[in-house]
């Protein structure tokens, strides 16, 4: 197991949909990386059971979270609760990189 991880060498990206990678999973977590160019979405969905967390690496996005939307941008961090519809746009001019976190996480 990896213990330190540099999160560019794993960020990328796809003309079809955003992209994203899985950095590190455990017994109850899983940590990764989801890179949206501009404009792409990660369209509204739950998590039922499992806490969401995304921590904004570079970029800006507008966050849909539950009936809320908010834009927030680097250094910010976005929570979206279990069970609550969470998703994500791209409106900045660079790429969106998000860290994101979920747990508890079941396999």
């Amino acid at each position: 197991m990896e213990h330190v991880i540099d999160w560019r060498s794993q960020a990328g990206s796809a003309v079809e949909k955003f992209f994203k990678s899985t950095l590190w999973q455990g017994e109850h977590m899983m940590v990764g990386i989801n890179c949206l160019e501009t404009n792409q979405v990660q369209k509204v969905h739950a998590h039922d059971g499992a806490d969401k967390v995304y921590f904004i690496l570079e970029g800006r996005g507008l966050f849909t979270i539950d009936d809320q939307q908010v834009e927030a941008g680097t250094g910010m961090l976005v929570v979206a609760p279990a069970g609550k519809p969470h998703g994500v746009t791209n409106v900045g001019s660079e790429r969106l990189s998000l860290l994101v976190t979920i747990a508890p996480f079941s396999k």
